[in-house]
């Protein structure tokens, strides 16, 4: 009868155990020394050698000829205690032996002597499976056995064993399997049942074990259908997904691509792949991702995909938005063990990395948060590299960025923050702000961080000519140095009718606007606003407004106001009121 591979190659020896020398090795002097304990528990993951341990430590202690603490796997004991003739050395199955009649019976028999062996060794699998009462029931025989009884538990779920006894037993933990460890074994197995076994074969169910040697062997011996296992003979034996579908479906969602996301999905949909396997390789790729922006030659970095694929994937998204896109595809793999329909939740998984608006987790949030201060970034850049030039008193002179003026807190209110959240600005790079904001300034960004600064000063001292806009002169009295104020509210009259453009030049304690020859300069704190008054629609309602009001088409400029010199007025004001003699109305 054919027998699994995990079991025909299961080990007899200590030295023959992988990943655990800290554990074996402790146990095989233990046992040449002669000092064993009554009691011990294994901890670890499935498939890590806790019962393989335990099988090998209960013919160790009765082998009647041990070496080196190993046992002989020859004698009479050994050969009987494997084959399971010998009926003193019992292995107890807790998750179906879980009542406390069990434990009690268990208890009744264990104070007789061993019929053929040394030690009478009970291995008790899954022991947190039983029940308080049978805990309660064991704890007395566990703490004062006899000299020839011995216990061995086993557990996955620590946290569920009660410290009782926990303190009554010598714990050893064992350790998760590295996937050097398991690719290892899969080959030497691989070699052994003649099969021929690829390199990228091998390295995708090392990964797929996931720690466990159990779990690699018997995906090893579910492709082992033919002579020749190769990479696509494992992805289509398991029902996975190809790295390259994975990537493909990460960077449709990093470029905001439903269709083609979606479209992938239903490929890989009909051609029968795993779909909780399939979001568990999207996890494991996000993750990837992240530890790569965070460290490039960081050593936890899974190895399912190269570096340079990451390289390229991880030039497309923020730190914020991966923890989004973890935050989303963990909620759809949770959603799958629920019921419903399996592709329309993944669907649903996918559109919503696509659009993180469709999100209302906080994690999706802040990555739109962190979008919008990319795209305001990118604009006081492009301002940066902007020139406006106005004729004044003393010829040309350049408007100073925003960035090396400080705008006061009178520009910038809560409802000025809301308005700009709520703005729905799709870029995420500076190519995409280029599109949205370089458009309406009349610029090329070519970067939004990274810029030379002698080169922006080198362009900003070239003088710029200013293009007259029309031949017919102003009026007189709107010529020459204005205050700004009859002019200003003539043009805002004008704008009553654009609803949109007079509610956002009204508000003078905002905007402010000065004449100065044939430019209109409107000043404004806010560069949410500044960006509005140089768009296309606003610039050509105010433009039209003017040319009714002074009857001739002008040019329009934004800056931001210089308050040293309403400072300084209002701290004159301040004197004067504290005069005796001075009484006017603020």
């Amino acid at each position: 009868m054919y027998q699994a591979l995990y079991r025909k190659y299961r080990p007899r020896l200590f030295s023959d155990v992988t990943g655990q020398e800290h554990i074996t090795e402790t146990l095989r002097r233990q046992i040449s020394t002669d000092r064993l304990s009554h009691a011990y528990l294994f901890v670890g993951t499935r498939g890590t050698g806790k019962t393989t341990c335990a099988k090998i430590l209960s013919r160790a202690v009765n082998c009647l000829n041990p070496e080196d603490g190993e046992p002989c796997n020859k004698c009479v004991s050994c050969v009987g205690i494997e084959s399971g003739s010998i009926l003193d050395v019992l292995e107890i199955d807790a998750a179906s032996n879980n009542g406390v009649d069990n434990v009690r019976a268990l208890r009744d028999e264990a104070v007789y002597s061993p019929a053929s062996v040394n030690k009478r060794v009970y291995i008790i699998d899954e022991v947190h499976m039983l029940s308080t009462a049978a805990f309660n029931a064991l704890l007395k025989i566990l703490e004062e056995p006899p000299e020839h009884l011995m216990f061995i538990l086993a557990t996955t779920e620590l946290h569920k064993v009660p410290a009782t006894i926990l303190s009554r037993c010598q714990r050893f933990s064992f350790r998760r399997l590295s996937q050097t460890s398991i690719l290892s074994r899969l080959n030497q197995v691989a070699a052994g049942e003649a099969l021929e076994l690829s390199a990228e074969a091998a390295e995708r169910l090392a990964v797929l074990a996931d720690g466990s040697m159990r779990d690699g062997l018997s995906l090893l011996d579910q492709c082992a259908t033919s002579e020749v296992i190769d990479l696509p003979k494992v992805l289509d034996t398991i029902g996975l997904a190809g790295q390259q579908d994975i990537l493909r479906i990460a960077d449709a969602a990093a470029q905001r691509d439903a269709a083609s996301s979606l479209e992938i999905l239903d490929a890989l949909y009909n051609d029968g792949k795993d779909m909780a396997a399939l979001l568990n390789d999207l996890a494991s790729l996000f993750r990837d991702l992240l530890i790569f922006k965070l460290s490039a030659d960081s050593p936890l970095l899974s190895g399912s995909f190269q570096r340079n694929e990451l390289s390229l994937l991880s030039e497309k998204l923020t730190p914020e938005r991966l923890f989004s896109y973890l935050e989303i595809v963990r909620e759809a793999a949770f959603g799958l063990t629920r019921g419903g329909n399996v592709r329309v939740s993944v669907e649903m998984c996918l559109i919503r990395l696509c659009d993180e608006r469709l999100s209302d987790d906080l994690s999706a949030i802040l990555a739109r948060v962190v979008k919008l201060e990319t795209v305001r970034n990118c604009a006081l850049n492009a301002e940066c590299l902007m020139l406006n030039a106005t004729p004044g008193a003393g010829g040309i002179h350049k408007i100073e960025s925003p960035s090396t003026q400080k705008p006061t807190q009178d520009f910038v209110t809560d409802e000025n923050v809301e308005t700009k959240l709520s703005s729905d600005v799709a870029c995420d790079s500076a190519s995409d702000v280029g599109t949205d904001v370089g458009t309406d300034v009349g610029i090329d960004i070519v970067s939004d961080v990274d810029f030379d600064a002698s080169e922006i000063s080198n362009i900003a001292e070239t003088p710029v000519e200013v293009e007259e806009p029309c031949d017919s002169p102003i009026d007189d009295k709107l010529s020459g140095d204005s205050g700004g104020v009859d002019f200003w509210q003539n043009i805002l009259d004008a704008l009553k009718d654009d609803v949109p453009v007079h509610s956002l030049l009204s508000d003078k304690t905002k905007i402010q606007a000065e004449l100065n020859g044939k430019a209109l300069t409107v000043y404004a704190g806010n560069p949410f606003i500044i960006q509005q008054i140089e768009s296309k629609m606003f610039s050509d309602s105010i433009k039209d407004a003017a040319k009714k009001v002074l009857g001739c088409e002008i040019l329009i400029h934004t800056a931001v106001p210089d308050r040293s010199k309403e400072e300084n007025r209002r701290q004159k004001l301040e004197s004067l009121r504290n005069l005796d003699f001075v009484n006017f109305e603020d």
